[in-house]
């Protein structure tokens, strides 16, 4: 097992939307949307942006997609987190 180094520097990254997932080579590609005002016109109109994709392992998306779905279901019954995760 490798040590997790944390990165103070690291961008924290916001999507509105998850609005693609796609598989190819053993690899989860993720696609994660923005909605941004274009003031340009009148009235305003909001754009769904791309921002990004996340590319992972599957089996690491699996597992991220489980921790997910437990925190969410902590945060639904008002629970506590696990004490082997760090909420910052």
């Amino acid at each position: 097992m490798t040590n997790l180094i944390n990165n103070s520097h690291a961008p924290d990254i916001f999507a509105d939307d998850a609005v693609g997932f796609f598989t190819y080579a053993g690899n989860m590609r993720i696609t994660c949307v923005s909605d941004r005002s274009d003031y340009s016109t009148s009235p305003i109109a909001v754009n769904r942006v791309v921002i990004g994709r996340l590319v992972m392992p599957v089996a690491a998306a699996e597992a991220m997609a489980k921790a997910i779905l437990d925190q969410v279901g902590r945060m639904r019954a008002g629970g506590e987190t696990p004490p082997n995760v760090t909420v910052q």
